[in-house]
């Protein structure tokens, strides 16, 4: 009898877990051709192949191409473009409403539809073949990378409340490479982008958290855990970590929280592209396949896990004198820290205090806390070095770093010798005030300046040995590799923010914190008074947050407006978090005669602006005692 109740006692828990994971993660089975062809992507093509397929309806897979690696990418482009246009002939030619005598090419192309499909649907897929690699190869890899911080992993979410099945995702974004880049700037196995990552991390010249699988998956769940706040459910919580807050807050005020499958074949937004509309069909399938590897990969051998030490620096410690007192290489070093910038390996910049080090334990003779404590003063000092040159990284705009480096514009533009528009560009080097004024003798460019003078500062990744380049994925699973890199929009900056900076079909928007009527004039080129007027709002009569204002877009467009808009909040924003780092959250419930303002600026010393996203659905002007309101728990970021 006992033996019954407890095989139904573990029958019971097993059927809730299936159950439970169910209803976190729900795949409706209109999206069960979407699923099936990502694991198909995942497990069954190799990087050395890949197939046409429409980009609507997965199932349509027109044909697969031989693409081996070693092919030039022009000769992969004359491939892939060579078979589309022959499979668009033949679309065009199902599309005129030819349905008999059909040849053979135009019988199997019509056979991958429905029986009843119309000339219209042929006719829009014409224009929607798209060439997608395989990725088995890396997806295996990646099965056997992940062993070395899935325990860690589990750890870190199963503290957060976050599912661990979520530890999937970055087969997704990376194939678990700490070494993988995007060509948007994200950066590390969870694919963070510099914005982003500096809501919860140090990303910085100095160090970058984004590249510490450790550190960036406790800023993984802390984001996940955040946008789960926002959006009620994983479906959309999961879109959000590549579309962003807004976005998907937008698709689901006009679909449904839940409206999935509408969401993902329906909306339309402006971003909403490929990637956004797969990423979590594509997050399902690598849980499918991550969960069952016996099936898919049964010789796949997970890494084991380093056991490592770990102590705080006390001060700032040079490398050389640090691999000297440990009788660690500085590849060694490098290997295990890999947040720390090329700078630190260049020697320009010190190892900052108050910096986590992590060294396996087999490799430490002693304990790491007594051998660091017992540095030579030599090897320690009080300060770090001063910042010389700053090597420009894409996305980077003068104000930002002349922010960084404590600096203003117009010294940087005098230093450089920058043209009247201080336009600036990926991978120029630009000299700061501690370098001093160009030689008047020369007067070029500090670009042109041979690195053995000074140090370099460069905002890639690097250790101590030159690192093969990897390839740009954003995210890994939804690169067509043959694409061209598109401009980077501007809301990539703003992916946490849930608010609404978008204009209306009806010419009005919400009003967000930071911002006034004149920030409206200025962004539309137009009298504030313009504004009051088509508002009836009286002189010097504020607006409030979360008030609509109807806009004049005689001047400006809406899209131009939009962007000048994001910029705005993107400069405010990431300025302040190079300054702050969210480290928590905390539920405080209001009482009575209690205001958000003083709330938020006196008890907990966090901005009204950052409040808000916390709290998008929240009418700030009404709040009544007993409700609850998530705060944002703030520290400072590392100093360089």
């Amino acid at each position: 009898m006992t033996s019954i109740r407890c095989f139904l006692l573990v029958a019971t828990l097993f059927l809730t877990k299936i159950v439970s994971a169910s209803d976190l993660f729900p795949q409706p089975p209109e999206l069960q051709p979407d699923v099936d062809f990502w694991v198909s992507i995942f497990t069954q093509y190799s990087v050395d192949e890949g197939v046409l397929h429409d980009n609507r309806n997965l199932d349509v897979v027109y044909d697969r191409l031989d693409m081996p690696e070693k092919t030039s990418r022009r000769e992969r482009n004359r491939r892939v473009d060579k078979r589309r246009e022959q499979l668009q002939g033949v679309l065009r030619t199902l599309a005129s409403g030819k349905r008999e005598n059909l040849s053979a090419e135009e019988a199997r192309v019509l056979s991958l539809w429905p029986d009843d499909v119309s000339n219209e649907t042929l006719s829009a897929a014409v224009k929607r073949i798209r060439y997608q690699h395989g990725l088995r190869d890396r997806f295996k890899e990646g099965l056997e990378r992940a062993g070395r911080w899935r325990d860690y992993i589990n750890e870190q979410f199963t503290a957060l409340g976050v599912p661990t099945d979520l530890a999937a995702l970055p087969h997704v974004e990376s194939s678990y490479n700490p070494d993988a880049r995007s060509h948007v700037g994200a950066s590390g196995i969870w694919q963070f982008t510099r914005s982003t990552g500096r809501r919860y991390m140090r990303v910085d010249h100095v160090v970058d958290e984004r590249n510490d699988p450790f550190a960036s998956t406790r800023a993984a769940g802390r984001l996940l855990a955040y946008n789960y706040s926002i959006t009620g459910n994983w479906p959309m919580a999961i879109t959000a970590y590549n579309h962003g807050l807004a976005g998907v807050r937008r698709a689901m005020r006009q679909f449904g929280d839940t409206a999935y499958v509408d969401i993902l074949r329906e909306y339309n937004g402006r971003t909403f592209g490929f990637a956004s509309r797969n990423f979590y069909v594509a997050f399902l399938a690598a849980r499918k396949v991550d969960q069952d590897v016996a099936t898919y990969f049964p010789d796949v051998v997970p890494e084991k896990p380093t056991v490592y030490a770990t102590v705080k620096l006390p001060t700032y410690v040079s490398v050389d004198g640090l691999s000297d007192g440990l009788t660690v290489s500085q590849k060694d070093i490098a290997k295990h820290n890999p947040g720390l910038q090329a700078t630190v390996w260049q020697g320009s910049k010190y190892l900052p205090k108050d910096y986590e080090l992590r060294l396996p334990a087999a490799s430490v003779n002693g304990s790491l806390d007594a051998l660091v404590a017992g540095l030579p003063d030599t090897a320690t000092f009080s300060k770090q070095l001063p910042d010389m040159f700053h090597t420009v990284a894409r996305g980077d705009t003068l104000s930002q770093i002349a922010e960084t480096y404590d600096t203003r514009v117009s010294t940087l533009v005098a230093l450089n010798q920058l043209n009247s528009s201080h336009r600036i560009r990926a991978g120029q080097r630009l000299r700061l005030p501690a370098a001093g004024p160009l030689p008047a003798a020369t007067a070029e460019p500090a670009a042109a300046e041979p690195p053995a003078i000074e140090p370099v500062i460069v905002a890639a990744v690097s250790t101590a040995e030159p690192q093969p380049e990897v390839e740009e994925m954003e995210p890994a699973a939804m690169a067509d590799e043959l694409a061209s890199p598109s401009p980077l929009p501007a809301q990539t900056a703003l992916l946490s923010d849930p608010s609404d900076y978008s204009v209306a079909s009806d010419g009005t928007i919400e009003v967000q914190p930071l911002e006034t009527l004149g920030h409206y004039g200025d962004w539309l080129e137009i009298k504030t008074q313009r504004l009051r007027d088509l508002n009836g709002l009286a002189f010097r009569a504020p607006v409030d947050v979360g008030q609509r204002i109807r806009l004049d877009l005689g001047t400006v467009n809406a899209k131009a407006f939009e962007e000048r808009r994001i910029a705005y909040h993107r400069t405010q924003q990431d300025s302040f978090f190079r300054r702050h780092v969210i480290s928590d959250v905390v539920e405080h419930v209001i009482k009575r005669g209690e205001s958000i303002w003083v709330i938020t600026l006196r008890k907990y010393d966090v901005p009204v602006w950052l409040f808000r996203q916390y709290n998008p659905e929240l009418d700030m002007h009404n709040v009544q005692p007993g409700t609850k309101v998530q705060i944002p728990i703030l520290t400072a970021a590392g100093n360089t």
